[in-house]
């Protein structure tokens, strides 16, 4: 969007925050946050001051929250929870950062950000819902895109095989696979997600892996084997689709949602045996490392939504008070689409 002048505009008296409280044991409880408020700060040299409007709710700040360090150093007790968000910049004392501006970045879960233009990941500018950028144009779609294509490098007729098929990430990689000629196949805990990715998603084939046999359905379905995997849940489901993968299959490690705890480590099937006969090529994903492709694939993405190629939904909660539950929401599947909190 492009940037419009601010107009006069009195700040309010206290800034509603979201903290963490206490580490949680596992998937984040409500009880391990705090709601407080605080004056709203002022910017100094070199920072800007964002009025958020959708904060975002993603399965990696589980990970954040977490006492032990992954990928990310954990957030602070007793800090505001790391977010994502979408926000508008009202007060801007950093060179290039211009007053009213859109903008997509690390900006909490609180209503009011002081941050150093560093902290924007992109400014909201291409032609799509404000609240896509979130979505759509944020981790959640650059993921879907880069960790397939640099990852999974799915060729027309491939088959491509989803874990949380209907989720954010998910339901765009179907679409993104579709898109470059494969054959998506998803998987799913509910029946409605199941309708969403057949009608609405993309996928040529989507199965719920609680009431299926979903491993005799993919061997139907693909009776020369898997070619890309793109795992969000690891565990069981994991071993299970390892054994129908292609030779020279690629797996995309992309999440690990259905592991409860890391403290002990969980055991199960050894699967180096089958990594080794069908010379598979198996990759974690962290969509940070790639930065230097987000232009590309906001605008790739962008330009599918236009042409009616690419979809998506929201699942929109209203008021920061929501926030806390949030991400046990997320967990449980009770999103039907994106997760956000308006607060603007």
């Amino acid at each position: 969007m492009t940037p419009t002048a601010i107009p006069a505009y009195r700040l309010p008296a206290s800034n509603r925050r979201i903290l963490l409280a206490r580490r949680p044991a596992g998937i984040p409880q409500p009880e391990d946050f705090a709601i407080d408020e605080e004056a709203v700060p002022e910017p100094g040299p070199g920072t800007v001051l964002v009025r958020n409007i959708y904060l975002s709710v993603d399965p990696a700040q589980r990970g954040w929250a977490s006492a032990e360090a992954n990928y990310a150093q954990p957030v602070p007790l007793g800090g505001p929870m790391r977010a994502l968000a979408v926000g508008r910049v009202l007060r801007s004392r950093a060179e290039g950062v211009q007053e009213g501006e859109f903008v997509y970045g690390w900006f909490g879960w609180q209503d009011y950000a002081v941050v150093e233009p560093k902290a924007i990941v992109h400014r909201a500018t291409e032609p799509v819902p404000l609240s896509a950028h979130a979505g759509l144009l944020g981790i959640n779609g650059l993921t879907a895109y880069i960790a397939l294509t640099a990852l999974g490098r799915p060729v027309a007729g491939d088959s491509v095989l989803v874990s949380t098929a209907g989720g954010a990430v998910g339901a765009l990689v179907g679409q993104i696979a579709r898109n470059l000629g494969a054959r998506p196949l998803g998987l799913t805990g509910d029946d409605a997600k199941v309708d969403l990715c057949r009608s609405r998603y993309g996928y040529a084939e989507a199965w719920n892996y609680r009431t299926t046999d979903w491993d005799a359905r993919v061997a139907e379905t693909a009776p020369d084997g898997v070619n890309v995997y793109f795992d969000n849940v690891g565990g069981a489901i994991l071993d299970t689709a390892l054994r129908r993968m292609a030779a020279a299959g690629r797996v995309v490690q992309c999440g690990t949602a259905s592991i409860a705890s890391w403290n002990p480590l969980p055991s199960g099937p050894r699967n180096e045996r089958e990594i080794l006969t069908r010379r598979l090529v198996w990759s974690g994903f962290v969509v940070f490392d790639h930065v230097p492709r987000f232009a590309e694939a906001r605008q790739t993405l962008a330009g599918w939504y236009e042409e009616g190629r690419l979809t998506y939904d929201e699942d929109i909660a209203e008021g920061i008070a929501q926030a806390p539950g949030a991400i046990k929401a997320l967990y449980a599947g009770e999103n039907r689409g994106k997760k956000l909190i308006y607060v603007g």
